[in-house]
């Protein structure tokens, strides 16, 4: 863990996104507060928590505590949702919303002008390296809209799938925040496709 770590950050990357699971709301089991707090001693990048769990307050307090600089949970496992992603404010960490790709983004209209992050998804959650739902890109710039028309400042991060061929677009959405795990635990080079990843994101001149 530790020479992967040195790496991702050798390599220019801006956070390190951690996939939570707790093999019912998602069909995997991931890592726990211990593997948070060690990933801590290790980086000083901010760590981006995402909670695939079901109740996921309870780990609120331990994920702060262990190090997490930002917490985003489910809607679909989140019935009080304003509450929770207030308590994740008092934690002093950014809070986050994320929703399945079937889930409306009506799920979060409520909250838009709380959120200091909103996930989309285009991949249904629990494993990697699976391929990218096209009809993401619509869910992007509609989200972007959502973001807009509540005068938030939130990130817009999309998570499952991305690549050299499915960045672009997402940018072009709206999208201005990227998780990228396969494509970059996967490449020969992985400084060189960060860097390729960024360069996809920058707009040519009209």
């Amino acid at each position: 863990m530790a020479d992967e770590l040195a790496m991702i950050e050798a390599a220019g990357a801006d956070w390190l996104h951690v996939d939570v699971m707790d093999g019912v709301f998602v069909p995997n089991l991931s890592f726990g507060v211990k593997v948070i707090e060690t990933v801590r001693t290790l980086t000083t990048l901010p760590l981006d928590v995402h909670l695939m769990t079901v109740e996921p307050e309870k780990y609120f307090d331990s994920f702060a505590k262990a190090g997490a600089n930002g917490l985003t949970i489910h809607v679909e496992t989140a019935p009080h949702l304003h509450r929770q992603l207030m308590r994740i404010k008092e934690l002093g960490c950014v809070a986050g919303a994320t929703m399945n790709p079937s889930t409306s983004l009506e799920s979060v209209r409520e909250v838009a002008g709380d959120l200091d992050l909103l996930l989309i998804m285009s991949v249904n959650p629990g494993f990697g390296g699976q391929q990218f739902i096209g009809h993401a890109i619509d869910k992007i710039r509609r989200a972007r809209q959502l973001l807009d028309a509540a005068r938030s400042n939130a990130m817009l991060e999309v998570d499952g799938g991305i690549s050299r061929d499915t960045i672009r677009q997402c940018h072009e959405a709206g999208a201005d925040t990227f998780v990228a795990g396969n494509a970059i635990f996967s490449a020969a080079d992985p400084a060189a496709e960060i860097t390729a990843l960024r360069n996809r994101c920058v707009l040519e001149p009209a």
